[in-house]
This record gives C-alpha cells, structure tokens and sequence, in this order.
C-alpha cells in the first residue's frame, strides 16, 4: 500500500498562521484561483454575450424583413404622409402611352462606374471590378494605390503606363452611384413601364476622365454612341431617338453633335444632316452649358461649399496638419489629371458672369424667393441681407473687404508674367505634388495681391498657377465667344462643346430642352484667403469666416450663392435656350425650338420620402416625377408645345436680357 505524504509546511509559514489547517489552505487556495479566473474572463463572456445578442435581433429583424408583404412599407408610408401619388410610368400608362421613339441616356461627371483591366502588382485580384462606383471598398483597404490607378497621366491626359481602367457598359454603368443611391435607375424604371427595355434604352457609357475628343481617341465612345443610334432607329421603324444627357454628359453630347458631322478623321463623317434623320429632341438635364464656378474652387484649391463649411467646423481634419494625411492634396492631385473637369470653367468671361461692377443675377438674395415665386423687396418679410448687393461677377476675392468695395478702392498687382519664386516643397512632397510646389512664395504672392478675378481673368489665373495641366485642358476645350463662327479655326473639336463658339446642327425639327432644378442656393463666387505656411500645403483657402449674420442671405462660409440646382446656377443651365438658341440666332442658324422647364425643388417632409419625389437637386432631380413625366411624354411622341412650353420659376429671361450677346 503506497504511503501518501504530505509536504511539509515551511515552519515561518506555520509560525504566521498557527490556527490555519493545511487541507483549509488548499482549498482556499482552489477557490482564490476559480475567483480570479472568473474575474478575468467576465469581460470577455459580456462581450461574447453583446455580440451574440446584436447578431441574433440583426438575423431576427432581417427574417421579419423578409418574411413581411411587399407592400407593407408603402402602407406604413402612406399612414404617415397621406396617398402616395401614382409613379410617372403607372400614370402614363393609364393615359395609353407607349413606346415610340428609343431613348438614349447620356451620363455625367463621376456618375459612371469604372472598372479595372489591367493593373499594377497592389490590384491583383480586381480583374473587372469596379474602382469607382458600386461600394468604394478599395478606396478604404489599398487608397494611394486606388489614387494611383485613378489617376490619368499627367503629360498625355490618358492611361499611365501598365494600368487599363475602362467604363462599365449597359444600363448598369450609371443606373445606381452605390448601393441604395439611385442615378438612371428611377426614370429608366418608369420608362420600362410604359413598354421601353434595353433594345430601345441604350446607356451611352464612356470614361468621364478624360477630355471628349480622347474618348474617341482610346475607346472609340462617339462612334459607338453614333452606331448604335443608327441601329435603334432602324430597329423602331425609323422612329428617331430621344436623347437625355445629364450633366457633363450634356456638354458632351453637344460636342459629339458636333464631332459626328464633321468629315472623317476628326469627326466621324456621318454628314451635315445626321442630327436632323436621327434624332428627335434632346432632354439636358442639368446642363452646365456655360460652365459652372464650382470647378474653379474645385481645380484652384480642391474645395467647394461642402468642404469650405466642413473645415469651419473640424479644422485639420482635411488639412496635413492631422496624421498627414493629406487628404486635399492627393485628391488635387489626382482630380487634375482629369481633362474633363477643364470642360467645366466657365465659359464667356465678363460677357455673361458679369464684370467688377456688375453682374446679370445683381440684386439676388436667397430669401426674396419662395414657393416657387419671385417676389418683391416689399413682399419680403425676412431680415435684409447684408450683402444682398453682392457682386457676383467677382468670381474669386481675397478677402470680404475686396468683395464688397468699389472697384476704383481696388489696388491691384499684376500677376501676368510675375516671377515665381524658390520651391516651397522638398523631396518628401512628391507624393503629393502639385504645381503650387513649383511656384514658390513668389509666385502665390502675386496671385494673392491681384486681388479679384472676374470670369474672363480666371482661365489667365489658372493657366499661371497649373500651367501643365491647362496646357493640356487648352488643347481640347475653348472658353470664349466666337467673333466669327464661319471661321476655319471653330472647325477643330476644341470649340464643340462651347455653345458660344460652335454652331447647333441644321435640324429644324429637332426639339433641345434645358431641365433643370432650381430654388437651391448654388454656388457663383468665392471669398479665399492664404493659408499659413507649412510643408505639402495647398497655399489657397475658401475664408469660411465670411458670412451673413442671416442665413437666407447669399453669403456663407465664403461661398456667395444664387439660384439653382445647387451645383449649376440657373444662368448657365437656362441661357442658351432663353436667349442664345432661341429663335434664329448665328448659334441657331437653322431656328431649333429651345425649351426651358425649371423643376421648383420641395424637399421630403421626412425620411420615410428617402430623397423626394419633387426634388430640384442636382443628381435627385433624376427622381423627380414631373421631369421623368415629361421624358415619358416626349418619348412617346409628345412636343414641347404639347407639354405646356416653358415652366419657368426664376428671373432667368430677365437676367438672359442683360447679357449683351450678339447674337
């Protein structure tokens, strides 16, 4: 029989604890050590516990979700908000509308996805994914590498070496931005209503990166937008197309109108009557026809409105200051690379953004519109604005001082020919590089003691401090007005997608129609100041201090607004075809009929409207159910007499009647 024997207890142990057994030790000892391990792992069991709990009322909620009617959450809908009217297809379909013309849509800036086909070693995995669009998922898991592919070459404005990044075709390419963010997708929904599907819909995807004429170039877009109109009205029995351009893609299809006339091989000969056998009316929606002073804050300091007021409540968030993250300065970088974003400077100069001392929108203010009803000074019952005589023609000021004083107090120094000064950046900029790295103190001085810039002395400001890219940006795209348009030189594709510099195509039955949002303040001029020295750093910066103590007045966070859609003020969607194109004019020779339909923006009421059904917003107007009513009517055979003519809500005539314009 083994003998069990027990340790014997050192002898200082016994001396402490005289009374204490060794068995009762033991287990105290047993239950000190369960104790402690339940004390260390309680916070794991909670959060096990938490994490199983969101998990099961996530699946729980999910499977009721599922499993209820489809029409409950309309039900709940219209509990809240009343009878939701009848979508624009239901409605015309009742009345007996059915497909007749094909309709093509032409989108806009940014709106289309891009996809990958070749690429660098970091993009391995993502053959025919989409970067831009759908989830942005790589911009969070490899961003200086999505940067990269991105990017188009700086010199030549197409592919850098090794990397293919293509547009996504079919409807797809742009009937949803991201998931649960709608562009074409409602309005081609309402037309699939009525009888249209995609024999009779064509999406005219192309790489919005690049300038119009270098679509062509690369991916050959013009002559497939030219080809497969020809195959949809030969496939509808002869019915010519109904065209629907957003956007940029507005100023790009009046390039191609342009381009697919013109003899082969800068354009893609299709004759002097093309437009007029092929195509029916031309529906822009949102058209920046005259350019828009958003991409001026955008290609001059990577800024707008959005960012201006972001910065005035988190400063160095978007700044170098913060992690270095620098996250202006790679999007500049990148941003510029993009010649299609040159299409959108303003066009014009002084002639139609107004000069120093005045400007066509003069005596303007936010709050002396409402309802969707101009009215007067007297009829105004909100506080008067402090800058309600803005001077909008100033497109860029350095300080509020300059913005509001009488030209003759202005002092200004030339900036034309001034001498740059050292590099203000070191080798640790080059990832981020942009030109201002090269214009040394000097340089950034001078363009700040100019003062103010009207519309006709930005391109000059831009080409000074962004040289390269406007070398580029000036080879495809002219933002003048033609003294002489039966001159040679307006023959080259760079004037095509200046209405004030090419002629619209000899078609009298053709119908063009400016649809637009309007009753949102939008950008027209900005308010910079120079930022404090530092390393990396972008020199200009919108001045958000400078506002209105009331918040219906046209001044805030630097940014002075007028009417719009909130990215394209109403005079340069709705100029044209209020004064320009109207009639028989040398832009018009063959007397087109010109429509202006402005669309009065009336937010939802709650978030259950999701982005509103009546919404003027630059992108959520595509929602809108009047403006899809009117594509559907027009797409069936309609006119515009037949929709009603104009449907106006601004001072757009009056402000187009001071514009002296020969026309």
């Amino acid at each position: 029989m083994a003998v069990t024997r027990r340790r014997k207890q050192p002898e200082d142990e016994v001396q402490q604890h005289p009374d204490t057994k060794p068995d009762e030790d033991d287990d105290k000892e047993e239950k000190a050590l369960k104790k402690s391990k339940s004390k260390n792992y309680s916070c794991l069991d909670n959060c096990c516990w938490f994490v199983g709990c969101v998990c099961t009322a996530w699946w729980l909620l999910l499977f009721l979700y599922n499993a209820m009617p489809a029409s409950f959450p309309q039900f709940v809908t219209e509990a809240i908000t009343g009878p939701m009217p009848d979508p624009p297809g239901v409605k015309c379909l009742k009345e007996g509308l059915k497909v007749k013309h094909p309709v093509v849509f032409v989108p806009g800036i940014v709106t289309g996805g891009l996809e990958l086909w070749e690429g660098h070693q970091c993009m391995d995995g993502l053959f025919r994914k989409r970067l831009w669009g759908g989830t942005f998922g790589e911009v969070y898991k490899r961003p200086s590498c999505w940067v990269q592919h991105m990017s188009l070459d700086n010199k030549t404005g197409m592919d850098p070496p090794g990397i293919r990044v293509r547009p996504v075709s079919g409807l797809v390419a742009a009937d949803y931005f991201a998931p649960g963010y709608f562009v074409w997708a409602v309005l081609i929904a309402n037309l699939a209503r009525v009888g249209y599907e995609e024999k009779n819909m064509y999406m005219a995807a192309y790489d919005w990166r690049l300038s119009f004429q270098n679509t062509e170039v690369r991916d050959q877009s013009l002559s497939r937008i030219k080809s497969n109109i020809e195959l949809m009205v030969a496939t509808n029995g002869g019915n010519k197309a109904v065209v629907i351009p957003h956007s940029m893609g507005v100023i790009y299809f009046l390039h191609f109108m342009k381009w697919v006339e013109a003899p082969a091989p800068m354009g893609g000969g299709g004759g002097p009557d093309w437009c007029a056998k092929h195509i029916k009316a031309v529906m822009n929606i949102g058209g920046p026809f005259l350019g828009v002073p958003k991409a001026v804050a955008g290609l001059f300091s990577a800024e707008a409105k959005d960012i201006a007021s972001a910065r005035a409540l988190a400063p160095g968030v978007l700044d170098s200051d913060l992690f270095q993250i620098q996250t202006l300065q790679h999007l500049m970088r990148m941003s510029r690379t993009w010649d299609s974003t040159m299409s959108m400077i303003p066009k014009g100069g002084d002639t139609i953004w107004g000069g120093l001392d005045w400007s066509p929108e003069e005596g303007y203010c936010p709050s002396k519109r409402k309802n969707g009803k101009n009215v007067t000074e007297n009829e105004s019952t909100s506080q008067e604005c402090e800058a309600t005589h803005a001077n909008y023609g100033r497109m860029v000021s350095f300080g509020r001082d300059v913005a509001e004083a009488q030209s003759s107090e202005i002092e200004r120094i030339e900036f034309r020919g001034a001498v740059k000064g050292n590099s203000v950046a070191n080798h640790t900029c080059r990832d981020v590089w942009t030109e201002y790295h090269d214009m040394g103190f000097g340089g950034i001085k001078a363009v700040a003691e100019y003062k103010v810039y009207t519309a006709g002395e930005i391109v000059d400001m831009l080409e000074f401090v962004a040289p390269k890219m406007m070398e580029r940006g000036s080879a495809h795209f002219s933002f003048g007005i033609a003294e002489d348009l039966d001159d040679p030189k307006y023959e080259h594709y760079k004037y095509w997608s200046n209405p004030l510099e090419t002629k619209l195509p000899n078609a009298p039955d053709m119908e063009i129609y400016s649809m637009y949002g309007v009753g949102i303040p939008t950008e027209r001029a900005y308010i910079y100041k120079l930022t404090p020295a530092a390393e990396c750093y972008i020199p200009f910066r919108i001045d958000a201090s400078a506002k209105d103590k009331n918040e219906d007045c046209c001044l805030k966070d630097g940014v002075y607004t007028v009417d719009g859609d909130e990215t394209v003020p109403a005079l340069s969607a709705g100029f044209m075809c209020a004064k320009g194109w109207r009639g028989k004019t040398r832009f018009n020779p063959s007397g087109i009929k010109t429509h202006i339909r402005e669309y009065d923006h009336n937010p939802p009421s709650n978030f259950l409207e999701g982005r509103g059904t009546l919404s003027g917003a630059h992108v959520d107007i595509m929602g809108n159910f009047q403006l899809i009513e009117d594509v559907i009517r027009v797409a069936a055979g309609a006119t515009g007499e037949e929709l009603g003519g104009d449907q106006v809500y601004t001072g757009i005539f009056d402000w187009s009647e001071k514009i002296n314009l020969k026309l």
